[in-house]
């Protein structure tokens, strides 16, 4: 089959197995499409994953960045031949211990991150989470770095920049923050009642410092903060383009979350919701695990132009050789170890461990 040479589109596509489909390639070659996104479903092993990948880029001129969510702990797609990334509460409490220490592991595992998905074609992850750990939700819980905004707003910053020094992007999430509601927005539509000086003085510092590192891209949350607007943060042009694009001068991709998710459906169907998130400021949208409702949100979609195209390109992974065998590799790897080896060891008056939500 022949590369197809367009513009990319605005929407991320995903893929049904472990190789292509016929119908995932035509999905890859509309016009809409600008990316595509890999599940556990995708992968079977290394050299599986690096095939697929070859597959994806062989179709399109410029090919579309392929992306994953890979923040470690429960929510690692690929696990087989890749190092087991701890959950990020992880560095958190390393942070409790040593703050130096827990720097230079996020810097580390951020790094280590970027070098493995690169090698084997991935451009960039889903991560890191930025949301603050309030012990309300489940569906965050250990995926947050920490309670205190200074320490996600530090720990995150490294993480960016270990992934940037593998030549990778990185995506926060979720804006302005689902830390504090109690809802799964993967199965409900969460409300955070909160007043908006609350939520700038405690959420937004991480995305401050984030964006001072070099964030390159934004995922928004499917709650709804109701003292703000009357709509979810990633429909919201308040969130969207008077806070993010405003107040924080962030210049960014913003990828809306997975319009699947049911704290998307306020808007409607498929194509209600793509059209509400691009309206409201995000520049991708993202529907998985629906291929009808992807192929309709496709042809929505078409001749919708992506506008930020110097942002787009800068999620490609940059570099080409695999850094898996550098020094800067093994030595991040080595922090990693260490950061395990020290969280085994007993703190002198510790309190009792935070007790894991489950999955």
């Amino acid at each position: 089959m022949r590369k197809v040479r367009l513009p990319p589109g605005p929407a991320v596509v995903d893929v049904l197995g472990t190789a292509l489909a016929d119908e995932d390639r035509e999905r890859i070659r509309h016009p809409a499409a600008g990316a595509v996104i890999l599940f556990t479903r995708n992968y079977e092993n290394p050299d599986q994953l690096r095939l697929l990948c070859e597959d994806i880029e062989r179709l399109r001129e410029p090919a579309l960045p392929v992306c994953v969510d890979h923040e470690g702990g429960r929510v690692q797609r690929f696990r087989e031949g890749f190092s087991a990334i701890p959950p990020m509460r992880e560095l958190g409490r390393l942070w409790d211990r040593d703050r130096d220490a827990a720097r230079q592991a996020a810097r580390a595992i951020g790094y280590v991150i970027g070098a493995e998905l690169g090698a084997h074609g991935v451009d960039f992850s889903f991560a890191p989470v930025l949301d603050l750990d309030y012990g309300a939700s489940s569906v965050i819980g250990d995926r947050a770095l920490h309670f205190d905004p200074t320490a996600v707003g530090a720990l995150g910053s490294q993480l960016i920049i270990g992934l940037r020094e593998a030549g990778m992007a990185a995506v926060g999430k979720h804006f302005p923050g689902h830390g504090f509601a109690a809802a799964d927005s993967h199965v409900a539509v969460p409300k955070d009642d909160r007043t908006v000086k609350e939520i700038f003085g405690k959420d937004l510092l991480p995305y401050r410092k984030a964006i001072e590192a070099g964030l390159a891209a934004v995922m928004p949350a499917h709650v709804i903060f109701t003292q703000a607007d009357a709509e979810p943060a990633g429909y919201s042009k308040f969130w969207l383009q008077e806070v993010l694009r405003g107040k924080l001068g962030f210049q960014g991709l913003v990828f809306s979350d997975d319009l699947s998710m049911e704290g998307a459906c306020v808007a409607g169907g498929p194509r209600e919701r793509a059209r509400a998130a691009l309206a409201a400021g995000c520049d991708m949208v993202l529907l998985c695990n629906d291929p009808k409702g992807c192929d309709a949100l496709l042809e929505s979609l078409k001749g919708v132009s992506l506008s930020r195209l110097e942002a787009w390109e800068a999620m490609r992974k940059k570099g080409g050789r695999d850094l898996r065998k550098s020094v800067a590799y093994r030595e991040a790897q080595q922090r990693r170890v260490a950061m395990a080896t020290a969280l085994q060891k007993p703190e002198m008056g510790a309190a009792a461990p935070i007790q894991e939500n489950p999955s």
